[in-house]
């Protein structure tokens, strides 16, 4: 089992760890959360979306076995992955931590083969604590003893106590930086040195802290004890890795018809502030296009933190709120809020409704600020994915 925590970063870590293992063959259990669509999302048996009878047959048997005794959606559910698992033979389960680490119901793996820590941020202070240190100490709990710890680039503040906590625990540092650096070649592609060291095409999903998600993934599978994956593999994990509504462009469907000429219509999910500073770099590098944006946030972030590093190259901003999500920044809310960060917003009823005001001609409209609202856009636009 590869168990991943950490604030942003890690469903795609996972995405690039499934697609090379895929790729040299290998059979690959994945739980991830939240799904965008369908519940299925989050539990991918030995390569495929858990069917929706063995969803319905084993959550049925974890509330038998519960025996009405109070229980949380993410632990039950939690449970019915792990159940679905154990009935069918793979090499690898790909493990998503929920929120934190050290009290989330996916860390009774005892001996993982390998905790991976994405970069520690800022995000759901009200349950983790109100400094990265904190966070960074939650997050550390999936670290095990005798067990590589992988750990992507993190802040002086969140690398102290991950790495202090790492040594308390008896397990193996693998840091970014030390142990390990992934990084862009002048051609593109990526550069891993570490156990191993390979030189690959770019990676698959956009962004230059793919770059850094990509290299986690590839730190992990160095890690593993007895693996060692063929180049072939680890070339065509980085060309065919797929992870929805992370920097993805909406080509076809109802939303993207809304399009004029010349327009884009592009995803994310991002939705805390280094996830406002990731889009924000790649903003920086998109200026052929005027950028406008469609925005909707729970109201457990900080929109003006992810607002603030996209100001600058914003045109224009559509707010809405989040359909169906009772805890919801409204749209008024959510446009005075860009305002506050510098950015002109109006408010808007529906997402049909706000991408149609930010579909100028020429234009690159980027919807963001929550996973839940991209799973509603998706739903919405309908296209084949």
């Amino acid at each position: 089992m590869i168990h991943v925590a950490g604030t942003n970063g890690k469903g795609s870590t996972i995405a690039f760890l499934r697609a090379c293992l895929e790729a040299a063959g290998l059979r690959v259990h994945v739980y991830t959360s939240p799904h965008l669509v369908r519940f299925a999302e989050r539990i991918r048996i030995a390569g495929k979306l858990i069917e929706e009878e063995a969803l319905t047959s084993v959550l049925a048997e974890c509330e038998r076995a519960n025996g009405g005794e109070p229980i949380t959606f993410f632990e039950i559910t939690t449970a019915a992955a792990f159940l679905a698992f154990s009935r069918v033979p793979a090499d690898y389960v790909l493990l998503e931590v929920g929120l934190g680490g050290r009290f989330d119901a996916t860390n009774v793996i005892a001996h993982p083969a390998v905790a991976a820590i994405t970069p520690v941020s800022l995000d759901h202070q009200h349950f983790l604590g109100d400094t990265v240190a904190k966070i960074a100490f939650e997050k550390a709990g999936i670290i095990k003893p005798r067990a590589p710890a992988v750990i992507a680039r993190q802040t002086p503040e969140a690398a102290a106590v991950l790495e202090a906590q790492a040594r308390k625990r008896g397990a193996t540092l693998f840091r970014q930086g030390a142990e390990w650096e992934a990084s862009p070649r002048a051609d593109g592609g990526l550069s891993y040195r570490g156990r191993a060291s390979f030189d690959l095409p770019p990676p698959g999903l956009l962004g230059a802290h793919q770059y850094d998600n990509a290299g986690t993934a590839l730190a992990c599978l160095d890690c593993l004890s007895g693996l060692a994956l063929p180049r072939a593999a680890l070339v065509d994990g980085m060309r065919r890795v797929e992870w929805p509504a992370r920097l993805e462009r909406l080509a076809e469907g109802k939303l993207a018809a809304l399009m004029p000429e010349g327009a884009e219509l592009w995803l994310d999910g991002a939705h805390n502030a280094a996830g406002g500073a990731a889009l924000g770099a790649v903003a920086q590098a998109w200026r052929d296009k005027p950028l406008r944006l469609v925005f909707g946030m729970l109201k457990t972030h900080d929109a003006k933190a992810f607002l603030r590093p996209l100001a600058p190259y914003a045109a224009g901003l559509e707010a809405i709120g989040i359909p169906g999500e009772a805890n919801t920044l409204s749209a008024e809310e959510a446009a005075s809020a860009a305002r506050a960060a510098g950015i002109a917003a109006q408010p808007h009823a529906a997402i049909a409704e706000a991408v149609q005001a930010a579909a100028f001609p020429h234009t690159r409209v980027l919807i963001c600020g929550s996973l839940y609202l991209a799973g509603r856009v998706l739903a919405e636009n309908g296209a084949p994915h």
